[in-house]
């Protein structure tokens, strides 16, 4: 089935227009409340980041399942991690997180978990949407589902959060600077640091329903970078608006993105006893992150980009430690999904019990210089049969042998082809994105360009 609304992580779009709607989030809450307590409890626990629309979403959301008959748990602002743990916690049949995460406040979103955690799979979204088509049909007053706020779920997730590192280590000799994007993680990931002992300076921390991502966070780094020279702090944090995604600056005032942080965790798990044989990165990991997990003795496994196929392919392999160069970091042993604090914690952990500065840390993994670039195309492309696409492909890839990649991919959700060349040198790969890229867009108008 092809699904009409769902995409790679929920249901995401603009406020105000289809189906980022009053009237879908009702029948989207009553078709949900439908489908995934078949098996289960009637019970649906549902949290929020800070956007103003939250609350109209919210609304609409929980009038659709006690229309079902579901009763409904309210958690407040709270990180897209903290409801995937507190539906395990309260033995719902379902989490929801309205969030549209690093975007802009004009935009929401409705994404699930099950009752275990994880996102849900597509058969489950899809019967969603088979319901979506139906008549709303409301349960005998009797059978109406219940609504209640959970005052504590907080104070859950911090303790949840706080067990994720032995209790022998101590922050106390960190100064960090915490960025949480004046997001779901304003209340609880400053607490979780400073319970630990951190020094913590906190920014990005007052929203107002509209300033969520704004030139802050995981997604805008500037102003950490800035903090952190500033306090001359150890680290410092960032977080995305809905706290599923961590960037990190190290003492020099140098970024440690998603790959890093993998690295990281993976060499401090290595060496504990505790991680495996197996790691989990995405077609987009640099190359130096899969180089680092093989010089371990490990093996790096490639997913699709999305968090969903690196859980997928973490459960293939029995695997603990995965996620994408953007953020999501998953530490499976931990919460079946990305949790930015969790992961950080991880890392404070390595810190501490190493005796390393994040900088040094971070050198376990060489950095490939990787140029991106977006190809906006006029019709649709078939990437592996397009023969003029394929030669220019080769050609690069011939010219790299085995000190870089090259990796096309179509996007998900605009009509983009994506770029990606791995090199030595940031000229290599630049030169060699553009000439691809320049016969992607000829292909796309619908010519060939002629080339020596």
């Amino acid at each position: 089935m092809s699904r009409k609304y769902f995409g790679t992580d929920g249901i995401r779009g603009e406020i105000g227009k289809a189906p980022m709607t009053p009237d879908f989030a009702l029948r989207l809450g009553w078709a949900a409340g439908k489908v995934l307590t078949k098996h289960g409890l009637p019970l649906v626990v549902i949290g929020k980041d800070t956007r103003i629309s939250g609350y109209m979403l919210e609304t609409a959301l929980q009038a659709g399942l006690v229309a079902a008959g579901v009763s409904v748990r309210l958690l407040g602002p709270m990180p897209t991690p903290a409801v995937s743990y507190l539906t395990r916690a309260f033995r719902a049949s379902a989490g929801i997180v309205i969030s549209a995460s690093h975007n802009p406040y004009q935009d929401n979103g409705v994404k699930f978990f099950s009752a275990e955690g994880t996102k849900l799979a597509d058969e489950v979204e899809e019967e969603i949407e088979r319901y979506l088509e139906r008549d709303i049909e409301t349960v005998s007053s009797e059978k109406l589902g219940k609504v209640i706020r959970i005052e504590d779920a907080a104070g859950r997730y911090i303790e949840f959060c706080k067990r994720a590192i032995p209790n022998n280590i101590s922050l106390e000799s960190l100064r960090i600077v915490l960025d949480c994007a004046n997001g779901a993680t304003y209340q609880v990931s400053p607490l979780v640091l400073e319970e630990l002992g951190a020094d913590v300076i906190t920014i990005a921390d007052q929203p107002n329903g509209i300033n969520i991502n704004e030139n802050c966070g995981a997604t805008s780094l500037d102003l950490l970078i800035q903090n952190v020279k500033q306090y001359r702090a150890d680290i410092g944090i960032a977080l995305d608006g809905d706290g599923d995604r961590l960037m990190m600056i190290d003492h020099t005032g140098e970024i440690v993105d998603g790959d890093e942080a993998i690295a990281i965790i993976a060499q401090h798990k290595h060496q504990e006893g505790t991680l495996g044989n197996d790691v989990v990165g995405t077609l987009m990991s640099n190359l130096g992150l899969e180089q680092a997990i093989k010089n371990m003795g490990l093996n790096f496994h490639r997913a699709d980009v999305g968090d969903r196929y690196v859980m997928d392919l973490l459960r293939k392999h029995n695997g603990i430690l995965g996620g994408e160069s953007s953020g999501h970091v998953i530490v499976r042993d931990r919460i079946p999904t990305g949790d930015g604090t969790i992961a950080a914690l991880q890392i404070l952990n390595a810190i501490i019990s190493s005796g390393k500065s994040l900088h040094e840390l971070k050198q376990v993994m060489r950095k490939y210089p990787q140029t991106l670039t977006n190809v906006r195309i006029q019709k649709k492309i078939d990437l592996n049969e397009n023969a003029s696409i394929q030669e220019a492909v080769q050609k690069a890839e011939q010219q790299l042998g085995s000190r870089g990649r090259v990796l096309l991919r179509a996007s998900g959700t605009e009509p983009v082809i994506r770029v990606m060349v791995e090199g030595d040198t940031p000229v290599e790969t630049q030169q060699l994105a553009e000439d691809i890229a320049v016969v992607v867009e000829a292909v796309s108008k619908g010519h060939r360009r002629h080339t020596d």
